[in-house]
């Protein structure tokens, strides 16, 4: 094939491999990573199974794209390792890439070729052709709801069908991992759905799938999260199990000054507050709250409202601090 391509706690969830299988596809161990003088991954740990989608969730500077780029043998390993279907990705690079599919967040599409040109190019990539390779692009097509766009322009179509034609070019050779950087980006919601649905959809099939984002909506629809801040794994478990962890609800607050409140509610009725989104976030741990809050905050209070915790909830826990998501044009 062508050469292309802590001192904070840690919840942890060990996520069960699937029926009949015990060795997980994609492991992660010990990973170490610097820039100069940044350090952008300390000691990350990972494990992914088939039939599994994880994704890594973490504000810009997380060290997300990092360990991206890491996975799919563009940078090199510097301390730790990671292994493909049990082959070491830093002694064997090519035989690692030929069991990885990679959808980078930038288009990848000649949009000058047709869909198929565009399939028939990456067959060629992993060192397909001739029927075989026909064959498997046919089969791709109908996979993907692309048979009728076979011979269409890749410019001519729309986000989501080019996003659709990334994935059949990522799972055209059968990897058992596939690789996703930020794969909702520029899509709308419809589209974000039906990439969620076919991603659901590889995962049914036995492939494990890792995406890295920087949305809380999409890392919830996932069979497990891995949380990165600063480069550490601060989390590691289900969507469900890292709610769990902050109790069964949670009051938000909306006030004129959040910071002012914030110190009002902790010297008088000694609640401890989070700043989220421009509103506090504090759990719900009695009934009586709700009324001390209101009679603390007084006419500053804009609304409150208790509710289930959200991952950015459990975020702002572990790490004592907000989830910022990325800024236009920024990497992290």
């Amino acid at each position: 094939m062508t050469d292309t391509l802590s001192k904070r706690s840690v919840a942890n969830v060990p996520a069960a491999p699937s029926p009949g299988q015990t060795n997980p596809v994609c492991q992660v161990t010990g990973l170490y990573h610097q820039y100069d003088n940044h350090v952008a991954l300390k000691d990350v740990h990972l494990n992914v199974y088939p039939g599994e989608i994880v994704a890594v969730l973490g504000p810009n500077g997380s060290g997300k794209t990092t360990l991206f780029r890491l996975l799919c043998t563009l940078i090199p390993v510097q301390r730790g390792m990671i292994k493909i279907d049990d082959v070491d990705a830093s002694k064997s690079p090519l035989e690692a890439r030929q069991r990885i599919g990679i959808i980078f967040q930038a288009p990848s599409l000649d949009v000058q070729l047709t869909v198929t040109e565009n399939l028939i190019c990456q067959g060629a990539l992993h060192g397909l052709g001739g029927a075989a390779l026909r064959e498997r692009c046919d089969t791709m097509l109908r996979h993907f709801g692309l048979a009728d766009r076979s011979d269409d322009l890749c410019k001519s179509l729309s986000g989501g069908l080019k996003r659709r034609v990334e994935l059949a070019k990522g799972m055209l050779h059968q990897p058992s991992v596939l690789l996703l950087d930020e794969p909702s980006t520029g899509l709308d919601p419809s589209a974000r759905m039906a990439l969620w649905a076919e991603l659901e959809q590889l995962a049914t099939g036995g492939v494990a799938v890792l995406l890295t984002t920087h949305l809380m909506e999409e890392a919830e629809r996932a069979s497990r999260v891995m949380m990165l801040d600063a480069g550490r794994k601060v989390a590691d478990s289900t969507p469900s199990a890292l709610r769990d962890t902050l109790g069964s609800n949670v009051i938000t607050i909306q006030v004129e000054d959040p910071e002012a409140a914030q110190v009002q509610l902790r010297e008088s009725i000694e609640l401890s507050t989070q700043i989220i989104d421009g509103r506090l976030s504090a759990d719900l741990t009695s009934p009586e709250m709700v009324p001390r809050i209101m009679e603390t905050v007084g006419d500053h209070l804009q609304s409150i409202t208790v509710g289930k915790p959200e991952l950015e909830h459990a975020f702002t826990k572990l790490t004592g601090k907000p989830f910022v998501g990325r800024a236009a044009g920024e990497t992290s």
